[in-house]
């Protein structure tokens, strides 16, 4: 193929998204996904480790995936073409997050008991792109490289209110209620907050929240 053919498949940067960028599409796309397959899980509770090994096949393609367009750069033209308006800068050339979010899910599935698992990817699904919209729309008081305080207080209350509607819903109502859900915030938020570190919030979320949450648990016992 001539290089005039090749080039009609580019996609430059400028057509990519910044992180900083409010990126709707992909925040959209991030809670439609992760919202199905918690409807799967809702759906087959039972099903959780069945479940788990799903989505840790799914994080191995997607890695594979993108290790297979690092290496062909015609593949990775096409597959940039077609899926640009949901990808970052960033991912272009490198992993994208379908890996870390898919590989979240699975840890958290394998290692927390269902209703903390539950909790821990509902924080991912809803917290992550809830926060990041705050963030960047309201952000004016920075705490950490790309992290502001009032992406943080976003953060905050989506995980506080996640955590209580699912208690009410799934759990014996008590005095404990308010102070688990309040200290879930906490760990949710911080959860994301960590990622600032150079580590992908897809797999820190999911995976701090659930052994925050188990902690809590042990002391402030709402899950028998």
């Amino acid at each position: 193929m001539s290089t005039t053919d090749h080039s009609s498949f580019d996609v430059s940067d400028q057509q990519l998204h910044k992180r900083s960028d409010l990126h709707l599409l992909r925040k959209l796309w991030h809670i439609s996904t992760g919202s199905l397959g918690l409807y799967a899980f809702f759906k087959f509770p039972e099903s959780q480790q069945l479940l788990a090994i799903i989505t840790l096949v799914i994080a191995a393609l997607g890695l594979g995936l993108d290790l297979f367009r690092k290496k062909n750069k015609r593949f990775n033209r096409i597959f940039i073409k077609a899926a640009g308006p949901l990808m970052r800068r960033s991912e272009k050339e490198g992993v994208s997050g379908l890996p870390f979010y898919a590989l979240g899910v699975s840890i958290a599935l394998f290692l927390f008991r269902p209703e903390i698992a539950t909790l821990a990817v509902m924080f991912l699904v809803f917290s992550d792109p809830l926060s990041s919209f705050f963030g960047i729309l309201f952000g004016k008081d920075k705490i950490l490289p790309n992290k502001s305080l009032q992406g943080a207080i976003a953060g905050f209350f989506t995980c506080y209110i996640i955590t209580l509607f699912y208690i009410i819903n799934n759990a014996v109502l008590d005095t404990n209620i308010l102070v688990f859900s309040i200290v879930a915030g906490v760990i949710g938020s911080l959860s994301e907050l960590v990622s600032a570190l150079n580590i992908d919030d897809n797999l820190t979320i999911p995976v701090l929240s659930g052994l925050g949450l188990t902690l809590l648990n042990t002391v402030v016992k709402v899950f028998p």
